[in-house]
C-alpha cells in the first residue's frame, strides 16, 4: 500500500525577521496574567507560531514560561522547513520545533498559542478564519471545573519589542487588547497605532471604536502632563486612570506600571 502523503501545512512562509528580547513585554504578560492558567493545566504545552528565521522567542518563552509553570513546555512551530532544521540543535528537555502551519502540529490541544507578528503580512479579510482555526486547537474550557480554556495571544511589536498590540481569544474568541510600551520612548499614546494587529490597523479611521480609543488616550496623555515631572510611568498610570471613566480597561495599577493597558475587545472591536 501506498503511504498516503503528510497533509501541507496551512499558511504562507513570512519574512522570518526575529530578535533576542524582541517579545518580552507580550511573555511577561502571559505570564503575569494568565501564568496560573498553566500552573493548573495537566499538560502545559505551549506553542510559539512562527517563531522566524531564529528560534530565540521560543527559548525566551520557555524561560519565562517555567518562572510561574515549572512544568511548561514548548514546541516552536515554522512553516519554512530550513527555519526548523536551523532550530533543532536548540532544542532541549521542554523545549522541541515542528514543521507546520496554523495547523498546529501536536497531538495536544496547547493551553497557549503565541502568533507574533505572523498575520502582519496577511490581508485583514483572513484574520477571522485563521482566529477560528487556532482558537478551534485550544484546550477547551470546562465549566464544572471553572476553567477557561487555552488562550491564543497574536499581535504586533517593532523590531526590538518596545511597541506592541496584541488580542487575547479563548476557544470562543476573542476577549482582550492589550497596548503595551517602553515609557521611555513614547511621545504619545497613538504611537503604538503603527503596531495595531491586523484586524485593528486598518480601522484606525474616523468611526471606528480603536480611532476614538486612541484620541482619547492621546488627549488624557496630555491632560497628564503635570505629571510627567514625577516621570513617564506616573503620566502613564493618570492617563490611563482617567480612561477608565469612558473605557472598559480590564487591568489594574500593577499593569499599568509596566507601560501596560488591556481593554475588553468589545470596546475595540471593528463596525460591521
Amino acid at each position: 500500500m501506498t503511504p498516503r502523503a503528510a497533509a501541507l501545512p496551512i499558511g504562507t512562509v513570512t519574512r522570518g525577521t526575529t530578535n533576542p528580547n524582541r517579545l518580552r513585554r507580550m511573555d511577561r504578560w502571559i505570564a503575569a496574567v494568565h501564568g496560573a492558567r498553566l500552573r493548573r493545566a495537566a499538560d502545559p504545552v505551549a506553542v510559539d507560531l512562527g517563531y522566524g528565521a531564529a528560534p530565540w522567542t521560543a527559548v525566551e518563552l520557555l524561560e519565562r514560561l517555567r518562572t510561574v509553570a515549572p512544568r511548561a513546555r514548548v514546541v516552536g512551530v515554522e512553516i519554512e522547513p530550513a527555519r526548523v532544521a536551523a532550530a533543532l540543535p536548540y532544542e532541549r528537555e521542554g523545549l522541541v520545533f515542528r514543521h507546520g502551519g496554523f495547523e498546529i502540529p501536536i497531538p495536544q490541544r496547547p493551553v497557549l498559542i503565541r502568533a507574533a507578528n505572523v498575520l502582519r503580512q496577511y490581508d485583514e479579510g483572513e484574520v477571522a478564519a485563521v482566529w477560528r482555526r487556532l482558537c478551534a486547537r485550544l484546550a477547551p474550557a470546562d465549566p464544572a471545573a471553572g476553567t477557561p480554556g487555552g488562550l491564543l495571544v497574536e499581535g504586533t511589536c517593532d523590531e526590538i519589542g518596545r511597541r506592541h498590540v496584541w488580542v487575547a481569544l479563548g476557544p470562543e474568541g476573542p476577549r482582550t487588547v492589550t497596548f503595551a510600551t517602553r515609557l521611555g520612548s513614547l511621545e504619545r499614546p497613538s504611537d503604538l497605532a503603527e503596531r495595531l494587529p491586523k484586524a485593528l490597523i486598518h480601522r484606525n479611521v474616523p468611526g471606528e471604536p480603536v480611532h476614538a480609543f486612541l484620541r482619547d488616550f492621546d488627549r488624557a496623555w496630555a491632560a497628564a502632563a503635570p505629571y510627567a515631572s514625577y516621570g513617564a510611568r506616573q503620566r502613564w498610570i493618570r492617563t490611563v486612570r482617567d480612561l477608565t471613566g469612558d473605557w472598559p480597561v480590564v487591568d489594574g495599577p500593577v499593569r499599568w506600571r509596566q507601560g501596560e493597558v488591556t481593554l475588553r475587545w468589545e470596546a475595540l472591536a471593528p463596525r460591521g
